[in-house]
């Protein structure tokens, strides 16, 4: 019941648009795999289909910037949790783009920058795989969660800088590059 494609047809890209949840998985040799839940509109597909990108606000690390920068390797997943069930897989190779590169004036032009955002993951496409989600459950979205804005508006910029660049491992010990400057003030 799945289907294999090369890139991320149109059909697929009106589905990613749908979703409010999607989930990452990265790994690197002789560290944990790390799986993390994203939401909020964070996500976009770019002109082509061969490659997607999605915002990446501070948290409790960034083990997926270390993870692409030893390995590369990355996958995402969507889950339609309404009608019609479907999974829908990205299988790629990433990096991130950091405020002070090069190409983040471009891919920042894609997304709404807010408060908290420390980089953007550029996901070159490898394939794509659809398969039939029958047992994902049914759920309806109640609302998304503002935990995460209000904490980043109270929260003090140069601070925020500080111990971005503080925290230049990973929980497994892997190098981190972290940002320069902010992309808000």
């Amino acid at each position: 019941m799945s289907e294999f494609f090369d890139h991320i047809t149109a059909d697929h890209a009106a589905f990613i648009a749908r979703q409010p949840v999607f989930f990452v998985a990265t790994a690197a040799e002789g560290a944990r795999i790390n799986l993390s839940p994203k939401g909020m509109d964070t996500f976009r597909v770019l002109p082509g289909g061969k490659s997607c990108a999605y915002l990446d606000f501070g948290g409790s690390g960034n083990e997926t910037h270390a993870h692409l920068a030893a390995d590369g390797r990355i996958t995402i997943m969507f889950c339609a949790f309404d009608q019609p069930a479907l999974i829908y897989r990205i299988y790629g190779h990433g990096h991130a783009v950091l405020p002070q590169d090069a190409g983040w004036a471009a891919l920042a032009a894609q997304f709404t920058i807010e408060r908290g955002v420390r980089q953007i993951f550029v996901i070159d496409v490898d394939s794509t795989q659809t398969s039939c989600g029958w047992a994902v459950p049914k759920m309806a979205l109640v609302e998304e969660r503002q935990t995460l804005r209000k904490y980043f508006v109270q929260d003090d910029p140069a601070t925020r800088l500080t111990k971005y660049q503080e925290r230049n491992r990973s929980i497994d010990g892997l190098p981190v590059t972290p940002p320069d400057v902010l992309p808000y003030r």
